[in-house]
């Protein structure tokens, strides 16, 4: 091999090269958020499972029985339904957490779905939400806008890409 071709060589490879370590520098970030998507899943089933002590706790059956059939039916469908989204979106997390991260234009839309889905669901915690029920129930008012915050905090930075 003469010189030309040596130079030439080092040339090309030394594009390769920087275009792989510029690569692997986004899958190190990338990867860095993995472990927290996957606490994201599991956050996202804590607050779907939350929804199997709603009941009890907040008497839907006395306050359901006020309601006319329709009402009722439609409140119980539409809670089963976000049961169904909420462990949905936790498998994303558990099976997609590289494509969430960034690994995908994909992947990081539906992060920026979710930062979206998760800070809204945060503004109504804490301004909509009737405060004697917040204040009845305290802990539980902190623990899902902890949760609210973390979920938020976790999808903004994927699509970030941090």
């Amino acid at each position: 091999m003469g010189a030309i071709e040596i130079v030439t060589l080092a040339a090309v490879n030394s594009r390769e090269f920087e275009r792989f370590v510029t690569q692997s520098q986004g899958e190190n970030a990338m990867h860095s958020l993995i472990p927290y998507l996957w606490a994201a899943g599991a956050v996202q089933l804590l607050i779907a499972a939350a929804n199997f002590f709603a009941p009890r706790k907040l008497h839907y059956r006395e306050n359901l029985a006020k309601v006319s059939p329709i009402v009722r039916e439609i409140f119980i469908v539409q809670n089963v339904y976000i049961v169904f989204t909420l462990v949905a979106y936790a498998a994303m997390c558990f099976l997609f957490a590289g494509d969430l991260a960034g690994g995908s234009t994909l992947g990081r839309s539906f992060s920026g779905f979710l930062a979206i889905f998760w800070g809204g669901r945060l503004c109504i915690q804490i301004c909509i939400y009737d405060a004697d029920i917040k204040r009845k129930h305290p802990v539980f008012h902190v623990c899902f806008a902890l949760a609210f915050l973390y979920l938020t905090g976790v999808f903004t930075l994927a699509v970030a890409g941090l």
